[in-house]
């Protein structure tokens, strides 16, 4: 029997854990509304001031490498979804789309190859309010999406080291290659994305029947709530472009309306017209001005201001408004109307334009490019961090740009919040209680047997609902992996799968089970025009038979690696 430490130490040891997991489980308590990152800290600053462990080795505690991975993943996710790998993705749901069932199995399948690329979170983060929009079109109910995008991007995060935060955990302590995890756990995923898939169907047939059918009777040619195709594949995940009633400029849709009618009347009735641009960014601007300054133009006007500060300006001739979303400022650069000077200047524009486009084209494909490259350098078994480190620098780079605006989207919280639960997590682990439960169980949950993997995975299942995935992982992955290692070293390599495919697939259990679940329920109830609560009971009722069946096939056939 393991040996505890002094009554004190354990007494404030367990209280100290005790608090980090209120506040990480539920973090917004009534009497300490603190949050999972300020929780953290606390539990973390009560295990040193506690005397539980000294702040050298709550320093040490805290496991650089896998920062360093999951800043680096969080860099890279920016960086693509800055160049449109979230749009494609979301135009790939909605492409040819042949009825709700087909629908939600392009949801299953495109949220768990997003989810081991590019994490569970960010998947969730950037396709909520795109599936939901698309459910609306579509005149679907949008639960049965809600749960395919959740549980889904859970099973398929399972794939990969940087699929989610404890699999990162796992590939660093346990020292497991990109490539190997891939191989061992890969074919389970896939046969959990399609048995999760089925379990939708089968739970969700009557409901997705009744709205094929009324689809087919017209039924689909909604009120207003119902989103314009263009809206739909031309998503930015952005709230600004949720509804067609959005403000254009920071400004209402009836400010402007005016001004657009009474452009098209005169269009009409003038034959002296005068044209008008919109410049969407200062380099924009610049470039105008001394294209106008360069011409042999007898006038030339620049004139800032936002649509509806136009409506009222006296101005007889005609002009053409241009409407944007992202600037709140609309520069409009008004000249003489000369044929010669128009045609010159469309040729000059299109050349601009031209340019851009091969500008951005080469942007995107960098970024592409530098992605790619760090796959292959983490298939190739090369440092980890230091090879997703290393895609971030070179992104950062070829931006050409500060690198403020980018950084500043990281999740800073997420990596404090990794900080004080390691040391948390460490102080615990000196108090000898995991020590003394798991040599309870060990003798029962060894891995040579059916019964023992069993267990295993049981205990794994109920502690990542109980205790989160995370410390779940930090609390059992040395002593699963050494119980393992007694029997031979091919079964430690196992013992982490198993350890990476089931509290993983835990996190589908129960609303409160995962990270990327909260995500997408928070992220449906608020967005605009078309919000959905998405109930804890409602999560319930399909988690539960899901994470058994799903968790029960894949770890058969991770077993057998």
């Amino acid at each position: 029997m393991a040996a505890l430490a002094s009554t004190e130490k354990v007494v404030l040891g367990c209280i100290a854990f005790g608090i980090f997991w209120v506040l990480a489980v539920f973090p917004s308590v009534p009497f300490m509304p603190l949050g999972r990152t300020a929780g953290s800290l606390l539990g973390a600053m009560l295990m040193v001031l506690f005397r539980v462990m000294t702040p050298d080795q709550a320093y040490d505690a805290i496991d650089l490498p896998i920062l360093g991975l999951l800043f680096g993943t969080m860099v890279v996710s920016i960086f693509l979804e800055r160049a449109d790998m979230f749009k494609y993705l979301g135009s790939a749901l909605a492409w040819r789309s042949r009825g709700s069932k087909d629908l939600l199995f392009r949801v299953c399948l495109v949220s768990a190859v997003a989810s081991a690329l590019f994490t569970n979170d960010t998947c969730c983060v950037v396709l909520t309010e795109f599936i939901l929009k698309l459910a609306r079109q579509n005149n679907l109910p949008p639960q049965p999406f809600l749960l395919a995008l959740a549980s889904s991007s859970n099973i398929g995060s399972a794939a990969t080291p940087i699929g989610n935060p404890q699999n990162l955990v796992i590939a660093v302590q346990s020292g497991i290659t990109f490539g190997q995890f891939l191989v061992g756990v890969f074919p389970a995923m896939i046969v959990g994305v399609i048995t999760n898939t089925c379990i939708l169907l089968c739970y969700f047939w009557k409901y997705l029947s009744v709205a094929e059918k009324d689809q087919e009777g017209g039924a689909a040619a909604a009120g207003p709530e119902v989103v314009a195709d263009d809206e739909v594949t031309s998503h930015r995940f952005t709230p600004a472009r949720m509804s067609h009633a959005s403000s254009v400029n920071g400004v209402d849709a009836d400010c402007v309306s005016e001004p657009i009618r009474r452009s098209d009347s005169l269009n009409r009735a003038d034959t002296h017209s005068m044209r008008s641009r919109s410049y969407n960014s200062e380099g924009d601007i610049q470039v105008a001005i001394r294209s106008m300054r360069a011409s042999s133009m007898s006038q030339e006007m620049v004139e800032v201001s936002t649509v509806c500060d136009r409506r009222d300006d006296g101005v007889v001739g005609p002009r053409k408004i241009t409407r944007t979303t992202s600037h709140q400022r609309s520069v409009i650069i008004e000249d003489a109307p000369e044929a010669d000077a128009k045609d010159g200047e469309k040729g000059k524009d299109a050349g601009e334009v031209k340019e851009k486009r091969w500008k951005v084209l080469l942007w995107k494909t960098s970024v592409y490019l530098t992605t790619l490259g760090m796959l292959v350098a983490l298939l190739m078994g090369l440092n980890m961090s230091w090879s997703a480190i290393t895609a971030a620098l070179v992104l950062l780079a070829l931006d050409f740009t500060d690198a403020q605006a980018c950084l500043e989207k990281v999740s800073y919280s997420l990596l404090i919040f990794f900080c004080g639960m390691f040391i948390t997590v460490a102080g615990f682990n000196k108090t000898g209680i995991p020590n003394a439960l798991w040599e309870l169980v060990e003798p029962h949950s060894r891995i040579d047997s059916a019964k023992g993997t069993a267990l295993l995975a049981v205990v794994i299942l109920v502690l990542s609902n109980v205790a989160s995935n995370v410390p779940t992982v930090l609390l059992l992955g040395s002593r699963v992996a050494a119980s393992a290692a007694a029997i031979s070293p091919a079964s430690e390599k196992k013992a982490w799968l198993i350890l990476a495919w089931v509290s993983t697939v835990a996190g589908n259990l129960t609303l409160l089970g995962s990270a990327a679940n909260l995500i997408v329920c928070e992220q449906a109830r608020r967005a605009q025009f078309f919000g959905y609560n998405l109930t804890f009971w409602s999560h319930l009722r399909f988690g539960v038979p899901s994470t058994i069946i799903v968790t029960a096939i894949g770890l058969l056939i991770v077993a057998s690696y």
